[in-house]
């Protein structure tokens, strides 16, 4: 399914109002040098910054027999006339991994990839349609390890409309875009917890409308705001930590 963003079309709970960043409009030029700004966060890992503890048990797991894989996501920033948006895909409900969940375009780096940057386009042309020919990579956020195994590099890329979506139905049920400075705002994450095989585990959510996102997509964005932050010299507000999940 295709959905094109416009302001004036989404539903009422889909539009941002408080809990917006105040960071005024953002172009292509400053985001580029807010990712290019030094930070204290390791190249190896998230751990301490926006790790939800997941990832940190898998590292002190792994052994040069249980190597992590690598993989790329592209967090593409699209120029609107109304403000800056990012781009998802809501996952079709069929697939075996991650069904139904909302992602950044990519996937696993393959053999004949030249590089992270190209993984990340590839697998968002595969998945989208867009044409990754007209989009400028401008930075890239620390790796994300997630608890199944993967070492995620998120490349940004900035891309001017228009912009057409096709889809792949094999994996993509819709792609949609939320506006920038609402996933930016910390007060809009949240730190939550639920019963997982036997025991309580944490993860990042950042709800929007009727939207969910959550998992490392979300913690990739809590990155992203901290990255965000320091270059801009801010403190970063902490997610609000939701009561338990018992269920």
């Amino acid at each position: 399914m295709l959905r094109v963003y416009n302001a004036s079309m989404l539903p009422k709970d889909d539009v941002p109002g408080a809990g917006t960043a105040n960071v005024g409009r953002i172009d292509c030029a400053t985001l580029a040098n807010w990712l290019a700004q030094p930070h204290s966060v390791g190249q190896n890992s998230d751990a301490g910054f926006s790790d939800d503890g997941e990832s940190g048990e898998l590292l002190n797991q792994t052994s040069p027999q249980k190597s992590l894989k690598a993989a790329a996501v592209l967090i593409l920033v699209i120029d609107r006339p109304e403000a800056p948006t990012v781009l998802f895909t809501q996952r079709t409900a069929h697939l075996t991994d991650h069904a139904g969940q909302i992602s950044f375009p990519g996937g696993r780096v393959e053999d004949h990839d030249a590089s992270i940057q190209h993984a990340a386009l590839r697998e968002t042309g595969e998945e989208t349609g867009v044409d990754v020919s007209r989009i400028k990579l401008i930075g890239s956020l620390p790796r994300y390890t997630t608890g199944t195994g993967y070492l995620v590099t998120p490349v940004v890329g900035w891309l001017v409309p228009p912009v057409e979506y096709r889809p792949d139905p094999t994996e993509v049920e819709e792609c949609f875009e939320v506006p920038l400075d609402f996933l930016i705002a910390a007060e809009n994450h949240r730190l939550e917890s639920a019963m997982y095989k036997g025991r309580m585990r944490q993860y990042y959510a950042i709800p929007f409308g009727r939207r969910y996102i959550w998992g490392a997509t979300a913690g990739m964005l809590v990155t992203f705001t901290r990255v965000l932050s320091n270059a801009r010299g801010h403190l970063f507000q902490p997610p609000v930590k939701m009561a338990p999940d018992s269920g």
